[in-house]
């Protein structure tokens, strides 16, 4: 399902939190409503891990996860490293990067399975990324956007990217991806989708002015209906014991 959120009046939801398969990052000092949002929903089923960076509350522009692994930037402070380190599940690989786009959320866009990365990131980092979240590394733009994490929303279902992306590169980047994608927008009408949407395989959080109709198309595209978060994760586990074993 998809719910509606706000941080501090703020409908830029994907800017102040990052959602996988197996943990929630959320800012800290935002309003209780804010959090009991994503606790609605994620309560005993994924750890919810409030958070900052470098003491700043964009922890969802500065991040990129899946549910292997979490890249911060370099400049996130020992003491946050630890915090996260503490209340991620062990299986997380958690890694600062040194990279010059040090906005790791809004460079990288990635499922559990593929990364879409801005097309000048450093090789090293390339291969933090693959290493890190055990994913396969593309070098895209999205619409002529390099900020591939801001202009999409990726799960292991589907993903939602710029609206001017032409059907030709929403054809290419969907069999880069192996998953269906759709063109379209967030809180009535903006493009940068990374910024008001986070999303898993089994639910969505989008900004307070998302619409019906851009909600519909959401749940359709990450097929949110059927998705059931217990039978997500058990599966998740089950395969993660099967790789440790």
């Amino acid at each position: 399902m998809a719910t509606r959120a706000q941080f501090e009046n703020n409908n830029e939801i994907g800017v102040f939190s990052k959602l996988t398969n197996s943990y929630c990052l959320v800012a800290t000092g935002g309003s209780t409503n804010f959090y009991s949002v994503f606790e609605s929903v994620l309560d005993d089923v994924i750890p919810i891990v409030h958070t900052s960076i470098n003491g700043t509350r964009i922890v969802g522009s500065l991040t990129a996860g899946n549910r292997n692994g979490l890249l911060v930037p370099f400049y996130t402070t020992d003491q946050e490293l630890q915090h996260l380190r503490n209340s991620l599940p062990d299986e997380v690989a958690i890694q600062r990067v040194e990279e010059r786009f040090s906005a790791l959320g809004n460079v990288i866009a990635c499922n559990d399975y593929v990364a879409l990365v801005h097309p000048d990131l450093d090789k090293e980092t390339e291969e933090i990324i693959a290493d890190v979240l055990q994913v396969e590394v593309f070098k895209q733009t999205i619409a002529d956007n390099v900020l591939v994490g801001s202009y999409c929303a990726l799960s292991n279902h589907g993903g939602i990217v710029h609206p001017n992306t032409s059907v030709q590169d929403q054809d290419e980047l969907s069999s880069l991806l192996q998953v269906p994608l759709v063109a379209g927008t967030v809180n009535r009408g903006s493009d940068v989708i990374g910024a008001g949407l986070v999303v898993n395989d089994w639910c969505a959080f989008a900004g307070l002015d998302t619409t019906s109709t851009e909600l519909s198309v959401i749940e359709s595209i990450f097929r949110l209906h059927d998705a059931q978060p217990s039978a997500i994760v058990n599966d998740m586990r089950d395969s993660l014991i099967d790789s440790l074993n």
